[in-house]
C-alpha cells in the first residue's frame, strides 16, 4: 500500500481542527516544530509511524482512520473510501461495480 501523504495529512488538519487544537498546540503536545506540523499537513513531509501514533493517540483517532479515512469500529467505515473510489470511475467502470455487487448480494441472499 502506498501512502497519499497529501490525503493523510489533510486527515491530520481534520482531526486537529476537530480537538480544536492549532497547530502551536499540536506541536507542543509533540515536541515538533509548527513548520514541520505545517509540511506534514501539506503532504510536504512525511511522518513516521512512532510519530504517527503519538499524533493518533493525542487526536483521538486511529491510525486506519487517518492513513484509509475510515475507522473500522464503525459499521460503515468503508463509505467515504467507496464513495471517493466511485468517484474516480468512468460512468463504464461504475456499472461494472454496480453490477459485480448486484451479482454479490443476489448470489449472498440465494444461499
Amino acid at each position: 500500500m502506498s501512502v497519499d501523504f497529501a490525503l493523510l495529512g489533510q486527515r491530520i488538519r481534520e482531526a486537529r481542527l476537530a480537538k480544536k487544537l492549532t497547530q502551536e498546540e499540536l506541536s507542543e503536545k509533540l515536541d515538533i516544530s509548527i513548520a514541520y506540523l505545517s509540511r506534514v499537513e501539506r503532504g510536504a513531509s512525511h511522518i513516521n509511524l512512532t510519530r504517527l501514533n503519538q499524533l493518533c493517540n493525542l487526536l483521538g483517532v486511529s491510525e486506519g482512520e487517518l492513513l484509509n479515512g475510515a475507522s473500522s469500529i464503525s459499521s460503515n467505515y468503508l463509505n467515504k473510501e467507496f464513495s471517493q473510489l466511485l468517484k474516480k470511475c468512468t460512468p463504464e467502470q461504475q456499472r461494472l461495480i454496480f453490477n459485480i455487487a448486484k451479482t454479490i448480494l443476489d448470489t449472498d441472499t440465494n444461499k
